[in-house]
């Protein structure tokens, strides 16, 4: 087998590098330079960190499901498992197997029916103490959505009363599992995290003996019942429960700022928005049916997931020699594959820096190759909230325009890789009452 040499950056791609890091303020404009002058395998050599980076379908596919049974996403000396344990999305081989079957059934799309109310009344709870005097930091307003919907669909837990309380120790076990000094430096002191952890670890221990109390009362069909009811240890269910909380709100909550952004910032597309709701559901709350209506509304949803992945790189171990491309792939190594590059690469997508929600239209959307639009995974691991996740995100969206005007203040925003691609500092935005509402 003629193999060849895995590039890596030279002198002057490494300058541009840090001049676009510099202007950008971002990692990933980085990453851009990278991947423009070096082709989509790559090397990233750094003291602690020796990574290969994947971009592109057929790396994507490599990772995903060819090679998936040699690429291992556990790392025991990694934050995320040190507070995951044994969640889902640490875990490999069977074991995940076993326990993404155990959480399948109430996140499959025949649940998303008696979900749909509940994500609407969350949803009022929030907007309907919006000031119109004051702008409003959509990356905490949807958290606070997302917060509430998680929890009362998936846990049958109204967080609302705990919510101030648990507001820190939620942002910080985020923290936590965010990119940071601990990637090159594995024992590097992180004071300030032990406290928070085990407050988030005391609230879900309180839920689940709470719910074990009157689990014998009717049958179980959201998450917490089911896993009550298969058996598991609490120390497990606590594990799947956090899992959970952080995946899915943390995403949601990335996903749903950064469509907010993207709507007030565009305002024809707003405009065309707003029409397609007011048409589809006048002052009619949203429901599982009239939201599958929101065609244009999706395609909004769908381009903001391509520019935005809130989850936008993967992470695998290489457990044995590997052959892509015409590389070797050495086992040991950290392996990334980045869906980010992969959605801004010129092979698949025109002027790709462009927000154009006509991508995503019927006709185009058929023209869309596989593995080149990754914003929940792909192959067996693919993400278990999608379904979800793309429900609840029309029916949050649907509702905040049905009822406000919305318009950006104008401050810059740019992208912060933390657990997942987020608006930072924020998203400010005017809100005003519709005559409707």
């Amino acid at each position: 087998m003629i193999t060849r040499p895995i590039p890596e950056p030279d002198g002057l791609t490494s300058l541009r590098s840090l001049q676009q890091l510099i202007k950008q303020r971002n990692l990933l404009a980085a990453l851009r330079v990278f991947h423009a002058d070096l082709g989509d395998v790559f090397r990233i050599s750094l003291p602690g960190l020796q990574t290969i980076m994947l971009a592109g379908a057929e790396a994507n596919r490599f990772v995903l499901v060819e090679a998936r049974d040699k690429l291992h996403w556990r790392t025991e000396d990694d934050p995320v498992t040190s507070l995951l344990r044994d969640g889902v999305l640490v875990t490999d081989g069977e074991a995940h197997d076993a326990l993404r079957n155990s959480m399948n059934r109430p996140m499959h799309k025949q649940s998303l029916t008696q979900y749909v109310e509940t994500m609407v009344t969350c949803t009022d709870a929030v907007i309907d103490n919006w000031s119109p005097n004051q702008p409003m930091d959509m990356l905490v307003e949807m958290r606070k959505v997302a917060l509430m919907i998680l929890t009362e669909t998936l846990f049958k837990v109204d967080i609302a009363p705990d919510m101030d309380r648990m507001w820190q120790p939620i942002l910080k076990t985020i923290q936590y599992i965010s990119p940071g000094l601990w990637i090159l430096w594995k024992q590097v002191p992180r004071p300030g995290y032990a406290g928070r952890i085990r407050e988030m670890n005391d609230y879900l221990y309180q839920i689940i003996d709470a719910r074990r109390a009157i689990i014998h009362e009717g049958e179980a069909n959201d998450l917490l019942g089911i896993l009550i009811a298969s058996g598991m240890n609490n120390d497990l269910i606590r594990d799947q429960l956090l899992t959970m909380l952080i995946a899915g709100h943390d995403t949601s909550t990335a996903l749903l700022a950064w469509a907010l952004y993207m709507l007030t910032t565009h305002p024809v597309v707003m405009e065309q928005v707003k029409q397609e709701v007011d048409t589809v559901l006048g002052t009619t709350p949203p429901t599982i049916d009239n939201i599958s209506q929101l065609s244009y509304l999706g395609q909004v949803i769908d381009e903001t997931l391509r520019m935005y992945p809130p989850i936008h790189l993967g992470s695998r171990h290489i457990t044995e020699d590997l052959e892509f491309d015409g590389f070797v792939l050495p086992a040991g190594i950290r392996l990334m594959y980045s869906i980010y590059l992969t959605h801004y690469h010129p092979k698949y997508w025109d002027d790709p820096d462009t927000f154009n929600p006509e991508r995503f239209s019927t006709q185009n959307k058929r023209k869309i190759a596989p593995y080149t639009y990754l914003p929940f995974g792909g192959g067996a691991r693919n993400c278990i909230g999608t379904a979800f996740a793309l429900v609840e995100s029309k029916v949050i969206l649907a509702r905040i325009i049905q009822r406000f005007d919305l318009s950006f203040t104008g401050h810059h925003v740019k992208m912060k890789m933390g657990a997942t691609l987020e608006p930072h500092p924020n998203v400010m935005v005017n809100v005003r009452k519709r005559l409707t509402d």
